[in-house]
């Protein structure tokens, strides 16, 4: 059987430019379309801004038809260059191998701690001896391929035990909450400002079988608070977001989601932002346990005195 081979279409355009590209391109492409841009951080709470030109691309199949799609789309892209002024097509042949290759390459079981492996969702766990959590790297959020999420779930391992719920404030892809459920946790209480992390969170946690465990739904800190949700404290919260924010938060009244005894797991820090951090939670009643750190990164354990 011929393998099959693909012909990657690709334009670098400028950022009012790419929306109407990539609709452009969506139309003849089969995998959807890709829109890469460089990132810039305007200060240390952002979570990065894009900046300069965007290179917007996909994939069309190669069989008898490509010559007649890549028309198409050549004329699609000369109608919409009258209206914006856009450079030449780039097309390059792409093999099968290397599209898996690439992606072998950039998504790969990762072993976390000494019990979890972070999985992407196509794959099949092949490590018997660590529980497996299936995340679509697809997200750009609490993938487990960043510190931050390494070190809060090398910590969640640490600290849920079986039959507790936990709270996971800033849940983004839902990662922390599947781990802790797989782990044990009787429930998780997953709560996020953004509603494409509510619903990242949803089907991540169905992918994994522990739906039935999530409650999710958009809020934060005060919400759970006001008793937005069916549980308002845990014998372990979790906040992996950004050390400014988590200051805020303990103005909101992040220490008193965490039962008296119980542990709460910040990440998202920078060694150099750790001691504000600190500071914070321990003027509101926690006591500073332990440290993790992956480069310049932390995650910090506390207990609620």
């Amino acid at each position: 059987m011929a393998e099959a081979r693909w012909m990657e279409v690709s334009l670098t355009v400028d950022g009012e430019q790419a929306e109407a590209v990539a609709e452009t391109i969506g139309r003849f492409t089969s995998q959807g379309v890709v829109v890469e841009q460089a990132v810039g951080f305007v200060d240390e709470e952002d979570e990065g801004t894009p900046t300069g030109p965007v290179r917007v691309y996909g994939y069309i199949v190669v069989d008898e038809h490509l010559e007649e799609t890549r028309q198409r789309l050549d004329e699609a892209l000369w109608h919409l260059g009258q209206i914006l002024p856009l450079p030449e097509a780039t097309y390059r042949p792409i093999q099968d191998q290397d599209w898996m290759e690439a992606w072998k390459k950039h998504y790969h079981p990762i072993p976390i701690g000494e019990k979890l492996i972070v999985v992407p969702a196509w794959i099949e766990p092949t490590v018997p001896d660590r529980v497996a959590v299936r995340i679509d790297p697809s997200m750009a959020f609490g993938t487990g391929t960043h510190p931050t999420t390494q070190l809060c779930l090398a910590m969640v391992e640490r600290v849920v035990r079986p039959g507790q719920p936990v709270i996971d404030v800033g849940c983004g892809s839902g990662i922390l909450s599947i781990a802790a459920l797989k782990l044990g946790a009787s429930h998780a209480l997953a709560v996020d400002i953004d509603n494409a992390s509510v619903k990242a969170t949803r089907e991540n946690a169905e992918a994994n079988g522990v739906l039935a465990g999530v409650e999710t739904g958009r809020g934060s800190v005060t919400e759970i608070r006001e008793g937005h949700f069916s549980i308002g404290k845990a014998p372990v919260v979790l906040a992996n977001i950004l050390a400014p924010v988590i200051i805020r938060l303990f103005d909101d009244g992040l220490a008193d989601l965490v039962e008296p005894g119980g542990q709460l797991v910040l990440s998202g820090i920078l060694d150099e932002q750790a001691g504000r951090v600190r500071e914070a939670a321990e003027a509101h009643g926690m006591r500073y346990t332990d440290t993790l750190q992956m480069n310049d990164w932390v995650a910090l354990l506390f207990t609620k005195e």
